[in-house]
């Protein structure tokens, strides 16, 4: 996709204005909502050998953001989530660990004293989450206090009145301080996109949290619905696909939001797989935001293993 000359804008604040984003925004091709429906939806139907499931399995464990965000959230809730993450099958030590916990920011100091050093990155939602409405000295306050307390990534949140409203240089120049706040921490930036109601303005919302910085661009909060769909997901890998064509960064992707079964996982890993390739299979560019997804993973490996589900007690209950 051609995406013609990029807009006069950068990180530093050397050369921004709202005129250029817009122009450049707008001026992205439209999205064919019939089509991109349509290759979502076959794509969807294709399966997979049994030997490319096991493979895809263990594959989804390792992208997994296992992921706990409730009001009543205790220390107690993220150890235990902790000790799942880093053995997700105690009685099989060659289950992956997932990529991540992610937290809120205040419990960020429990899951890195759980985690340790097992490799299992501590992801923090910031940003006055799940809204986002909060002011920008609030917001990079609650980023910089996650980073201090030991997170390794940041999620973060667009301000969807700002975006809907056309004020997209607000929104490039958030981005940009809460960037700036969590280095060394990776951001993603979500985009909510059941609350963007186009697949025009998922794509422009892409563009502008790639343009300023953001290493991810994740899809939802996982509090609205829709929240993560497959056209979405689509539009976002061909935006992530043709930002490498056009700067030369890759850019990671996140779903989040209502993936439960190991078969609709699958069906996102087919859609990355033949939207971008292979260089986006790998947890470093492409993660599930999941909090009950590794539970069927686990029976579904079992029973590859096995020939036979397990019994009701064979995982624990999150």
């Amino acid at each position: 996709m051609s995406t013609g000359t990029l807009p006069e804008v950068s990180r530093d604040g050397v050369t921004r204005d709202n005129a250029s984003l817009s122009t450049f925004l707008h001026g992205l091709p439209g999205v064919d909502q019939v089509g991109a429906e349509a290759r979502a939806a076959m794509l969807s139907t294709r399966s997979i050998k049994t030997t490319s499931k096991q493979w895809a399995i263990d594959m989804i464990i390792s992208m997994i953001d296992l992921t706990t965000l409730e009001g009543a959230d205790t220390p107690g809730k993220v150890r235990n989530l902790c000790a799942k993450a880093r053995r997700p099958d105690p009685g099989d030590p060659a289950t992956p660990h997932v990529a991540a916990v992610c937290v809120y920011g205040d419990l960020v100091t429990t899951a890195r004293e759980a985690l340790g050093d097992s490799g299992v990155r501590v992801a923090a939602v910031a940003t006055a989450f799940p809204s986002g409405r909060a002011s920008l000295n609030v917001k990079l306050a609650d980023t910089k206090e996650a980073v201090a307390a030991g997170a390794d990534e940041i999620d973060m949140v667009i301000d969807r009145g700002a975006f809907l409203s056309g004020r997209y240089l607000q929104v490039f120049e958030e981005i940009v301080a809460v960037k700036n706040a969590c280095e060394p921490a990776h951001l993603k930036v979500i985009l909510e996109t059941g609350e963007l109601a186009t697949y025009d303005n998922v794509r422009r919302a892409a563009w502008l949290a790639m343009l300023a910085g953001g290493d991810f661009i994740k899809t939802s909060t996982g509090k609205i619905s829709p929240a993560a769909t497959l056209p979405v997901l689509l539009v976002m890998l061909e935006a992530v696909r043709d930002f490498r064509d056009s700067t030369g960064r890759q850019v990671g992707v996140k779903p989040a939001g209502g993936i439960r079964t190991s078969k609709d996982a699958i069906r996102h890993l087919v859609l990355v797989n033949e939207t971008v390739g292979e260089d986006w299979l790998s947890p470093g560019w492409f993660r599930f935001g999941a909090s009950t997804l590794l539970n069927d993973l686990l029976l579904q490996r079992q029973k590859l293993a096995t020939g036979q589900y397990s019994g009701p007690d064979y995982i624990t209950l999150d």
